[in-house]
């Protein structure tokens, strides 16, 4: 009982303190006050990041976007950009120098080949040999051995 009295009147101390740094008895910073959350609208609307915004209020990236959440403000996402469409590669446009991996069920209408460049003297890309030839294991352990 006398620690959790002892840990009240030390709790109390520290907010004395930093009024008294503070030079004022006004509210703490970190409360939302409309005037703050004005702002906080202010600068959400024009496009400024939570953590700008949180440096220009004094207060945390997280407490900032706390607030738009609670006050239904427009979540804002990073633009997805759209892959940039592949020529569509079929058999008979299909070249030598062109990675020949099937892409789709054949006969069907969207049925089509990877197009990329291949690696030289493969009919397959980086990636697609990266799938298409795997080491053989067997021949190291039996070497090894």
């Amino acid at each position: 009982m006398f620690e959790e009295q002892n840990s009240g009147a030390k709790t109390e101390q520290k907010l004395e303190q930093k009024k008294a740094i503070r030079g004022d008895d006004t509210k703490p910073v970190h409360e939302w006050t409309p005037e703050r959350v004005a702002e906080l609208t202010k600068l959400w609307a024009s496009g400024l990041s939570a953590s700008e915004i949180g440096r220009r209020l004094g207060v945390t990236k997280n407490s900032v976007v706390g607030k738009v959440r609670r006050l239904n403000l427009a979540m804002r996402r990073q633009p997805t950009t759209p892959k940039p469409q592949r020529k569509i590669v079929t058999l008979d446009s299909l070249k030598a120098n062109m990675c020949s991996w099937p892409e789709g069920e054949p006969g069907k209408e969207d049925f089509r080949f990877c197009g990329v460049p291949a690696e030289p003297g493969k009919p397959y890309c980086t990636d697609h040999c990266a799938i298409a030839y795997v080491p053989n294991t067997k021949k190291k352990q039996s070497a090894a051995a």
